[in-house]
């Protein structure tokens, strides 16, 4: 049995001090993704809810909530206090995303929706029949 020499080395992940940035929340139907950017778009830390919840229970609105809190706490450590929210799709973490964020604390300085919609796209998911 070989032994191991010494411990393996691992990159520190420096801590930057951004004051401002950017939120962006993906939510669709399955997941919701939080992620938090510096104004040049240089990821500053992200959070799902997938990395908490597993199945069905990822795509709830207090899985959103709990990613969002999470990720807000990551990101005020880095020294965020001001940001712009960017929400994109229609899952149900959405709202909950958003409330989180304003009650952590951040000041959300404006909320845009970057849903996109298509002109007629690409043919939608059959309906479910349950």
């Amino acid at each position: 049995m070989g032994r191991r020499r010494g411990r393996a080395r691992t990159t520190r992940r420096e801590r930057r001090n951004v004051p401002y940035g950017r939120v962006y929340i993906q939510a669709t139907f399955n997941n919701t993704i939080i992620t938090f950017t510096d104004p040049t778009g240089n990821v500053v830390c992200w959070r799902s809810a997938g990395q908490s919840f597993r199945g069905s229970r990822k795509s709830t609105p207090f899985a959103a909530q709990t990613a969002t809190e999470a990720a807000s706490r990551m990101a005020m450590d880095m020294g965020m206090h001001e940001v712009e929210v960017f929400v994109k799709g229609p899952g149900p973490g959405r709202e909950a995303a958003l409330r989180q964020l304003q009650a952590a604390g951040l000041q959300v300085r404006s909320i845009t929706d970057v849903t996109p919609i298509p002109h007629n796209g690409c043919r939608p998911p059959k309906k479910r029949r349950i």
